[in-house]
């Protein structure tokens, strides 16, 4: 039996950031974490971005194990006695915390065939088996025309792999993307040389020798060397539901960031948290909520008191195109684009109830805490209210993640 005053279960970017936070304020207290990932913390961009364009791998590593942290890995905690304050995980072996984090993220959605041959691409490992077969294979597919869809196809592309992309929607991104951004990015991927195959459903995938090859809903065959699949995550709730942590659409947190156990604390993928800008509560999947939220829970759990009205950010890179986005980007909203140059660089808004309820910055920079102030604002707002508005005047220092 071993005793933490922090226990964090959860091996990812969120983890890493809470153990920075709790050492900005306490030093010295001893902190553990279980992480079912066989690696220490590492930073996940870079698996769709940075090491296809030959940056070495050690631009990955939080070097957490170096803060006075014990590290246990390998292991999944299994059960909570929040009344005694003890976690077990799969060895039997039990911890005994004194605040505790669930910073467990989320399991990728998978498909009902494939089993193994499907890469759901999310992790360290996903990315060795991907490269290690990208050192053999030409042909690779990729299911899904989401944000991991699109830059694992642009980084095998970028890596002279022909790819082909199936997804049942219209175009690249058009969940996020209104039409005609989503259908200019769908052709400049064709123009990259990656083969789009949308409004189609793989349906089913079997193994001809060391070849996999799909089944689609319309009898098409696609042969390939792997199969990449980026169809999203559900947030992994299973261990707060066990506990009775109030949950809806992932682990509900009040403002500093505990769940309603007191001493219990939810950040990262998996935490619900309610934000002011937006007046809702949101669920958030990218990097800088991991960080900001994480860092801000670990601050709490020693002894702060700090209030997480953060609105994240995200980004993505696709070939030579680059966006920086922030709140709620859904196609089916109003939109505004205010292009200097069409669909090559510019902003567009997303508007609901006379409100701006997201902003993407596209191939334009320096803008994301200015979204944010604009995201804040009461309205009403018409498209020639935004006109112009964005890139501010001077430009705001970009905010590190």
């Amino acid at each position: 039996m071993t005793n933490y005053q922090y226990l964090i279960i959860g091996g990812g970017m969120t983890a890493a950031a809470a153990v920075d936070g709790i050492r900005e304020v306490d030093s010295a207290g001893s902190i553990g974490l279980i992480s079912a990932e066989l690696d220490a913390p590492y930073d996940r961009p870079p698996l769709s971005k940075a090491l296809w364009k030959g940056k070495p791998m050690d631009i990955i590593w939080r070097k957490t194990e170096n803060k006075g942290v014990e590290i246990h890995l390998g292991r999944v905690a299994k059960e909570i006695f929040p009344q005694q304050k003890r976690v077990a995980d799969d060895k039997g072996d039990v911890f005994i915390y004194q605040k505790l984090l669930l910073a467990t993220g989320g399991k990728p959605r998978r498909l009902p065939f494939g089993g193994d041959h499907i890469i759901y691409f999310r992790t360290l490992p996903d990315y060795r088996h991907l490269r290690a077969l990208s050192e053999t294979g030409q042909r690779f597919a990729v299911i899904g025309g989401g944000f991991i869809g699109s830059e694992v196809a642009a980084a095998l592309a970028m890596n002279g792999k022909e790819v082909v992309m199936i997804f049942p929607g219209k175009a690249i991104g058009d969940r996020i993307f209104p039409g005609p951004l989503a259908q200019f990015v769908s052709g400049f991927y064709r123009q990259k040389g990656v083969e789009i195959l949308a409004g189609e459903e793989i349906v089913g995938l079997e193994t001809r020798g060391n070849q996999r090859v799909l089944k689609t809903r319309t009898n098409r065959e696609i042969v390939v060397d792997g199969v990449v699949a980026g169809v999203g995550i559900t947030p992994d709730l299973e261990l707060a539901q066990s506990v009775g942590l109030e949950v809806e659409n992932g682990i509900v947190v009040d403002e500093f960031l505990r769940t309603n156990h007191s001493d219990i604390y939810a950040a990262g993928d998996v935490a619900a948290f309610y934000n002011p800008a937006l007046g809702k509560r949101i669920r958030v999947e990218h990097e800088d909520n991991a960080n900001s939220m994480g860092r801000l829970a670990g601050r709490n759990m020693a002894g702060k008191s700090e209030l997480y009205h953060h609105l994240p950010f995200f980004y993505s890179d696709m070939f030579d195109l680059g966006y920086e986005a922030v709140g709620e980007l859904d196609s089916r909203l109003e939109t505004f684009a205010d292009w200097k140059r069409p669909n090559e660089e510019g902003v567009i808004y997303y508007l609901q109830n006379d409100r701006v309820r997201g902003v993407l910055l596209w191939n334009v920079w320096d803008q994301v805490e200015a979204a944010r102030q604009l995201i804040a604002e009461p309205g009403p707002f018409t498209a020639l209210d935004l006109k112009g508005r964005l890139p501010a005047k001077p430009p705001i220092p970009k905010q590190d993640a």
